[in-house]
């Protein structure tokens, strides 16, 4: 290294840097409150610094006020009683776009500065940052967006999460590279994180769907990773605080309501992982020690069944799966690709892929069997009923006179059907549905189960207050 490259590393940073990198830090460990005192603080300081580093600071003050209400939710409601700015509709992406407004005359009298021939390093600077930040402001608008379509989708039948998973990536890749800064890092880094953990939770809810067992698995694990990697940004706050205000009395700073949304739809993913793969999962362990963990998801859909047995001397609950049209379909569990061929999977129709507590063999045939009964009971309800469980809300039901025995189906989602079996007739008496009268809490039990399974109630979470 030169004696000149040296003495520039050991030049003091301007101070208007340090206050733009403090301010940056603080942003990027979710400090809003801090942020902003901060900036507004530095404005009556430096009245006479300039126009430009004024207009800045002022612009600054604003989008942490901004960030916090985003990263709050607020703008998508709240709890009956509160009153906020944020709570009015489009008042988010109003906010925003009077934050871009007021970077975009930072730039201006960047480019005054410099077509006067008299702009110095600090000018360019600001200028430079307050483009990149114009960028930052127009992502957060289109991710708010996202949310409030999310939250729309709260109460659909069907949610296409290919598609939301589309048009999460596009935003991702039209912003990855626009605010690059090292002064802008941590706020970068942030960004990257919460659209990363939101892309791999929803990518993990179509493999979940398409019962892919491997990449749903990554997908989960990557999730994880990236929230614990944000967890560590709120744990270096509190140390901030810490050693800042000195002692343990400083209350403990509270996770954004993004992030422990983001937690909570992680948890709704594990729990329908659990169920769908229960039978891969399960031969990894003990049957006790899978029963312990199973418990801790929320729900414990596999809990759930099992208790619903026990309590109504019911023959089983199941999930079939229709692996119509999934050429490389192989069965429960990971198969390594080579071995494809080798080990196709012998039905083309349906398969069990949670059974809780096996029913008689003579209603729901096992893999070795499936080959040999594809004309099975259930199969056959399946493809007579059809365009009654495609309705998603609708349980079906079918009396087996040759076994004496009740079948009630419901379809949680186009590939996926879950059946109860129970050794008796159905009760006389029908509800306006055909739904045996006496069996309601078997029809209840099913939509509650299929309806769950859907996952897009924690869509309805992200509304600050919303209960669930």
């Amino acid at each position: 290294m030169t004696e000149a490259a040296k003495n520039d590393d050991q030049r003091p940073v301007p101070r208007e840097q340090a206050i733009l990198e403090s301010f940056f830090t603080q942003l990027g460990m979710f400090s809003f409150d801090r942020a902003k005192d901060y900036v507004e603080k530095e404005k009556d300081i430096s009245k006479s610094a300039g126009p430009i580093w004024a207009s800045l600071l002022a612009a600054l003050a604003h989008l942490a006020a901004a960030e916090k209400a985003y990263h709050n939710m607020t703008f998508l409601g709240q709890k009956l009683g509160g009153q906020s700015f944020f709570s009015r509709k489009d008042s988010i992406r109003t906010t925003y776009t009077s934050v871009f407004n007021e970077l975009k005359k930072v730039i201006s009298m960047g480019r005054l500065s410099s077509s006067a021939g008299s702009a110095p390093f600090l000018e360019d600077l600001l200028s430079h940052l307050s483009e990149q930040l114009c960028h930052f402001t127009q992502a957060r608008t289109e991710i708010a967006d996202f949310y409030e379509k999310m939250l729309a989708l709260a109460n659909q039948k069907s949610v296409h999460s290919e598609e939301l998973v589309s048009m999460l990536e596009s935003v991702l890749h039209k912003y990855s590279s626009k605010f690059h800064h090292p002064i802008l890092s941590r706020m970068e880094g942030c960004f990257q994180l919460e659209v990363d953990v939101l892309c791999q939770l929803l990518r993990c809810q179509v493999e979940v769907c398409e019962w892919r067992f491997l990449p749903a698995l990554l997908c989960l694990h990557a999730a994880h990773t990236k929230l614990t990697a944000w967890a560590q940004l709120f744990e270096r706050q509190r140390e901030t605080r810490k050693h800042l205000f000195g002692g343990q009395s400083q209350k403990a700073a509270q996770p954004p309501h993004l992030y422990v949304w983001l937690q909570r739809l992680q948890g709704s993913l594990l729990a329908k992982f659990s169920f769908y793969f229960h039978e891969t999962l399960s031969r990894q362990t003990l049957a006790a020690e899978m029963k312990a963990l199973t418990a801790r998801t929320s729900p414990d859909y596999y809990g759930r069944a099992s208790s619903f047995i026990r309590k109504h001397d019911a023959a089983s609950v199941s999930l079939v799966f229709d692996n119509r049209g999934h050429e490389s379909f192989q069965g429960h569990g990971y198969h390594h690709p080579h071995w494809m061929r080798a080990a196709k999977w012998t039905s083309s129709r349906a398969v069990v892929v949670s059974a809780i507590l096996e029913g008689p063999s003579r209603h729901w045939p096992n893999a070795a069997r499936l080959s040999v009964r594809r004309t099975g009971r259930v199969i056959m309800i399946m493809s007579d009923r059809g365009a009654e469980l495609n309705a998603l809300d609708k349980v079906v039901h079918f009396y087996d006179d040759k076994v004496q025995s009740t079948y009630f189906l419901s379809r949680p989602e186009p590939h996926f059907t879950g059946g109860h079996l129970t050794d008796r007739p159905a009760q006389r008496g029908s509800s306006s549905d055909g739904t045996p009268e006496k069996d309601s809490y078997i029809t209840a039990f099913l939509l509650e189960l299929t309806g769950s399974l859907r996952n897009t109630k924690p869509f309805s979470w992200l509304k600050p207050g919303s209960k669930g």
